[in-house]
């Protein structure tokens, strides 16, 4: 396994530290190991800007809707839900 050295504010340490006293963690190294995976976990679930302009560009093409404003936001949470971005 790699070593990374990592200069941090106080305040930040603290916390961390407060993190492993609590027993949430068992070192600096496991709490920075978890941000790392969960920041990841997050960003594969991203859209690119590419794909937000293919669908913008589709959402176009496709013409004027028959669904009412509270469809299309119920449809979008449903999503975001799905992909763990809201709880519902």
């Amino acid at each position: 396994m790699a070593t990374m050295t990592v200069s941090l504010p106080d305040p930040m340490k603290e916390w961390i530290e407060a993190q492993i006293a609590k027993g949430e963690y068992a070192s600096a190294s496991d709490y920075v190991r978890d941000l790392v995976r969960r920041d990841r976990a997050r960003r594969d679930q991203e859209l690119t800007i590419e794909e937000l302009r293919q669908i913008v560009a589709d959402s176009r093409a496709s013409g004027t809707g028959n669904r009412s404003v509270d469809e299309v936001f119920a449809e979008a949470e449903r999503i975001a839900a799905a992909r763990g971005l809201i709880r519902e």
